[in-house]
């Protein structure tokens, strides 16, 4: 297995101590292998799990050619070219019961949305468009021989493929799955991801505050967000600045998960043994990421007894932990669970406000983005200490400042990240 550092090294600009956010993803992407344990669900199990394979069709969809309207099934043939034409209705076609006659010449088959085509019927006229009295209808000139119908196969050949493998399946592709007759589906097995909150100054809920302690968030907003993935969350807790129970927590966490994220102890500022400590157990492709807030980020992989795990060092303060989630980790961990990439939109929005910035890192200011008579605008939540979790709840956004720009003038345009979707 190579060492991380070396694989990330392969990209050009690489620097451990200073990496961009768009070269940091290219860095992980590069270093994690999706993984390759299947098994097979029911599909109300199914729904957020990620496909294992394609998933193929074992029919045609439509199974028949079938009506798109509400009206009369004819044969285009029995029409006379640019005049009316008056047909005979011989009988009616319902979705489930079908009329399985042969039109004749000059009879037409009063056909309901969905069903099936009687024989030699290749063309529906909407019942808005014609008129009948005692049996007769009369189909006005103009109509094209096939339309309003849809033909057997045209959404989906057999033996075509359903869904993709790499899949997270949603809603639509269950009921997709469900019209197939398709009850199970091949998925990956769950990803598996512990937490682990690091500091002397962290209390767990319940337990009393001293003078400089605070209670942990971040095991909380790291537990929705992961809930978010559908993964299996290990919680080992607390553990403060100690070598020996931070060894033995990491440990922990590579024999029950297959990504272990911290928060604190990756400063430049904290115990010199978590570097050290890392770089025993594993090796580390990156310590420093160009972005505000969240500079402090350690991604590599640790191993213990035959066994690794990818290790995510997120900073301390609650907002840097959030936005490198959302920056890094999510699509990380989507990878490892074997999912497709996918690319989240973002809105070209106005600021309402002045944002100072310098260039050289990519900088993310929560905002509120709203709709107003001349588009769409966003101002920031306000101040953005990465301390400031409320700014974070306030927030129905992340305004992205790229790395190579500059400070934003009230009216300029950026760019938007909305949380919907991604929180």
């Amino acid at each position: 297995m190579p060492e991380l550092a070396t694989v990330a090294s392969e990209l050009p600009g690489y620097d451990p101590e200073a990496l961009s956010i768009e070269l940091a993803r290219q860095t992980i992407a590069r270093c994690v292998e999706p993984l390759c344990e299947f098994e097979r669900v029911g599909l109300r199990e199914a729904l957020g799990r990620i496909t294992a394979e394609d998933v193929i069709s074992p029919i045609d969809v439509p199974s028949h050619d079938n009506s798109a309207m509400d009206g009369f099934a004819l044969c285009a043939a029995d029409l006379i070219p640019g005049c009316a034409t008056h047909l005979r209705e011989v009988g009616v076609a319902l979705a489930g019961k079908p009329w399985c006659e042969v039109i004749g010449p000059g009879e037409c088959v009063r056909i309901m949305t969905g069903a099936v085509m009687p024989p030699r019927g290749d063309t529906v006229v909407p019942q808005e468009l014609v008129s009948f009295a005692d049996g007769h209808v009369t189909i006005p000139a103009g109509q094209t021989a096939g339309q309003h119908l849809r033909l057997r196969g045209e959404d989906l050949k057999a033996q075509g493929t359903a869904v993709c493998a790499g899949t997270r399946l949603r809603a639509p592709e269950l009921g997709l799955l469900a019209s197939l007759g398709i009850a199970d589906v091949p998925v990956v097995r769950r990803l598996r991801v512990a937490i682990l909150s690091t500091g002397n100054e962290i209390r767990s809920l319940g337990e009393p505050l001293q003078p400089g302690a605070i209670y942990d968030s971040n095991r909380f907003t790291l537990y929705g967000m992961l809930q978010g993935l559908g993964v299996e969350i290990v919680d080992l807790g607390v553990v403060g600045d100690d070598p020996l129970a931070l060894e033995s927590a990491l440990r922990q966490g590579v024999r029950r998960a297959d990504a272990l994220i911290t928060s604190g102890g990756v400063s430049v500022g904290d115990a010199d043994f978590t570097r050290a400590l890392l770089s025993r157990l594993g090796d580390v492709a990156f310590w420093r990421i160009a972005m505000k807030p969240g500079r402090p980020m350690a991604f590599g992989r640790i191993e213990d007894d035959g066994k690794s795990a990818f290790l995510f060092g997120l900073p301390g303060n609650p907002v840097a932990v959030m936005v490198t989630f959302l920056a890094l980790v999510q699509d990380a961990l989507s990878q490892l669970a074997g999912a497709k990439p996918r690319v989240m939109p973002r809105l070209t929005v106005r600021s309402d406000t002045a944002l100072t910035k310098k260039p050289g890192r990519t900088e993310y200011q929560r905002g509120i983005a709203y709709l107003a008579p001349d588009g769409w605008h966003v101002r920031v939540t306000g101040a953005q200490g990465s301390g400031i979790l409320r700014s974070m709840s306030e927030a129905n956004c992340l305004i992205v400042l790229p790395h190579a720009s500059a400070s934003v003038a009230p009216g300029d345009l950026v760019e938007a990240l909305p949380f919907e979707g991604l929180l």
